[in-house]
């Protein structure tokens, strides 16, 4: 007996083979979400996820995926998609990258290390913010300033002074 294959789902799967989609690329993706809503009715609808591809794993067969990682809220979010997944509705990609690896998954510690230096940095911005507060300080204050200086210091040499007399 000789069976016959059935197509028992929605994806295009020649569509989905032919996708040249590579670690790099800035993709695109549509979910498909089911909600229930208040009437109990489920409805559907496209969620996109746009980010960077950082691997595509076992090529074109049945259980290939690829991952995608994007940054909301300052947040660092990674998805797994199967390619043939009919829960996915499309995928575009966005914008090619030239890359020298296959894999980027560097680019998490890579993000990391960036986002500590930029922290590092502020702090130290901060830290000098005060000094350069003192230099904007008017001409007018800064010599009230020197003169009170001048005055408790010559009171000390004074007070100094009288006391040497009196031995």
């Amino acid at each position: 007996m000789a069976q016959i294959a059935k197509n028992f789902t929605s994806v295009k799967i020649s569509e989905r083979k032919k996708l040249d989609m590579r670690a790099g690329d800035t993709v695109r993706v549509f979910v498909k979400i089911k909600e229930i809503g208040k009437d109990k009715k489920d409805r559907t609808r496209l969620q996109a996820f746009e980010g960077l591809v950082l691997a595509r794993k076992h090529g074109t067969e049945p259980g290939a995926t690829f991952t995608v990682r994007k940054v909301t809220g300052g947040v660092g979010v990674e998805r797994i998609f199967p390619l043939f997944s009919p829960v996915l509705d499309k995928i575009e990609i966005v914008r090619r990258t030239k890359t020298r690896r296959s894999k980027l998954y560097y680019i998490r510690e890579k993000v990391a290390r960036e986002v500590r230096r930029k922290m590092r940095n502020e702090r130290m911005a901060g830290a000098i913010v005060p000094d350069e507060e003192e230099d904007v300080m008017d001409v007018e204050e800064r010599e009230i300033a020197d003169d009170a200086k001048a005055e408790e210091e010559g009171k000390v040499e004074e007070a100094k002074a009288e006391a040497e007399e009196k031995e």
